[in-house]
């Protein structure tokens, strides 16, 4: 009888410590989903898509808004701060990295992968959208290179985004 009694202890001990590193397995799977999903900001009838690439790091915002112009939408959410000149909002941080102008960082606005041919103070927006913005070094643009080491080829888009952005500091 003493020896069942002993089986039946040590059998619910497992199943106890079983339950147990259960739910730590589960508490922990909840906080790697919780800070790996995209963050939403904001309320609004439209969402936009806003990736940001900082060398091997990427990081992605969901957000909510009535804005019309991809500046504001960022703005408005706190995610863009930088300096206005007469072509627009001059972006030096981007969720809370500033580019560092002494080793020529800039940030590079994007659409779907393609260069922006405005500022983003200009840039309409609409449901579904889909931005990035890559920290790049180099003012050259035949030779600029984000922070991942890629190559960007000269384009006119580019040397029009790289005026503003020199004209700006």
């Amino acid at each position: 009888m003493a020896n069942e009694e002993s089986t039946a202890k040590k059998s619910s001990k497992g199943l106890i410590i079983g339950l147990i590193c259960l739910v730590a397995l589960v508490a922990i799977l909840i906080g790697v989903y919780r800070e790996n999903k995209p963050k939403t900001y904001g309320t609004g009838d439209k969402t936009i898509e806003f990736e940001v690439i900082n060398g091997d790091s990427k990081k992605d915002f969901t957000i909510k808004t009535n804005a019309e112009m991809l500046g504001d939408a960022l703005k408005e959410n706190n995610l863009i701060a930088g300096t206005d000149s007469d072509y627009g909002m001059f972006v030096t941080t981007i969720d809370d990295t500033t580019a560092d102008s002494d080793n020529q960082e800039w940030w590079c606005f994007t659409q779907d992968g393609e260069m922006l041919n405005t500022g983003v103070d200009s840039t309409p927006i609409k449901d579904g959208d889909h931005f990035e913005a890559e920290l790049k070094v180099g003012y050259d643009m035949g030779s600029t290179t984000s922070t991942t080491s890629s190559s960007v080829g000269s384009t006119a888009s580019s040397a029009s985004s790289f005026t503003s952005a020199s004209s700006a500091q």
